[in-house]
């Protein structure tokens, strides 16, 4: 199971940190990744990281703005998220594997508004 959580409604140019929860699985032998949906859009993988946190990949849309970054003791996968816009606004998912396509828990809403 995969759970977001950490997100609200900020305005822009706040920061706000992304926790996923990992549980059922060997989260330290899977690539993990964030993926967001905004309303009437497809879903877009914001980042990834490899298992072991040594390569990391970043949409060019908050690449300088977000990192990605986990904790294999602890289960966890984070998304340190400064400078934020409103076209961030979305439901941010996090999802087993470096792809985005893979199995993803309820997401967190992040709306960035004034």
């Amino acid at each position: 199971q995969l759970q977001a959580s950490g997100g609200g409604l900020v305005q822009p140019g706040c920061s706000l940190r992304l926790s996923c929860a990992a549980s059922g699985f060997t989260f330290g032998n899977y690539d993990m990744s964030w993926v967001r949906q905004a309303p009437g859009k497809g879903p877009e993988r914001v980042s990834a990281i490899r298992r072991g946190g040594d390569n990391t990949y970043y949409a060019d849309s908050v690449r300088g703005r977000f990192t990605i970054s986990r904790d294999n003791a602890k289960n966890t996968l984070y998304l340190q998220m400064n400078g934020l816009k409103p076209e961030d606004t979305a439901v941010y998912y996090c999802s087993a594997g470096w792809g985005g396509g893979g199995s993803r828990g309820p997401g967190t809403q992040v709306t960035v508004s004034s």
